[in-house]
């Protein structure tokens, strides 16, 4: 008896058609999310133009939809192809860019994190668990792997990523009342802060055995 595998949807004929379709879904979100709408599969399906049997195909419930509206910037580094040396130069240009995404993308990432926090879901669900920032910090941080040895980068990155996410941002202007532009700012000059600090102070000290 032959055993028939089940084909994702979106996997079995018409690839390219459904490709086009997924993605006319997903911008639709993105463009709700942008006017501070947490769309639903059907809202998404009506401002793309595609039937809601269709669209259901594709996302079954609103938290898979703003979860494939999430953005996903595959880039190993955040630093240009010649970079500084310098730690706190290398810092300064990824927290640069990172808090440039918070900005562009702010209303999906409040949508990410919203959906984050729900009931019976966990409490940093799988879009915020990516590492995606912590792996850009870590390898701003990459120099004090000679110059600081003992210093555990990975820790002190966690403490910047901590300081400078959506999370802080969304704490700075929501209840802080600054505005993003001071936001930013803050969250930049918090990064300075807590490099210098352990450079100053020694910060996490790698765990390795003695």
């Amino acid at each position: 008896m032959t055993t028939r595998v089940a084909v994702p949807y979106e996997q079995s004929g018409r690839r390219n058609q459904k490709a086009r379709t997924r993605e006319a879904l997903v911008a639709a979100a993105r463009e709700l999310l942008a006017t501070g709408i947490t769309p639903t599969v059907e809202e998404a399906a009506a401002s793309a133009a595609v039937s809601r049997t269709t669209a259901y195909r594709y996302f079954p419930n609103q938290r898979a939809l703003v979860v494939a509206a999430h953005p996903e910037i595959d880039r190993a580094s955040l630093l240009p192809d010649d970079p500084p040396e310098d730690p706190e130069e290398r810092l300064a240009l990824v927290v640069a860019e990172t808090t440039r995404i918070v900005l562009d993308w702010e209303a999906q990432l409040r949508a990410s994190l919203r959906l984050s926090l729900e009931p019976g879901e966990e409490p940093t669900g799988p879009v915020l668990r990516r590492g995606r920032v912590i792996g850009w910090l870590e390898d701003a941080l990459a120099p004090l792997a000679t110059t600081h040895p003992r210093l555990d980068r990975r820790g002190l990155a966690i403490a910047i990523r901590a300081a400078t996410g959506i999370e802080a941002f969304v704490w700075m202007v929501d209840v802080a009342g600054l505005t993003r532009e001071e936001a930013a700012s803050t969250m930049q000059w918090t990064a300075r802060a807590l490099l210098r600090s352990a450079l100053r102070d020694g910060g996490p000290e790698a765990r390795s055995a003695t």
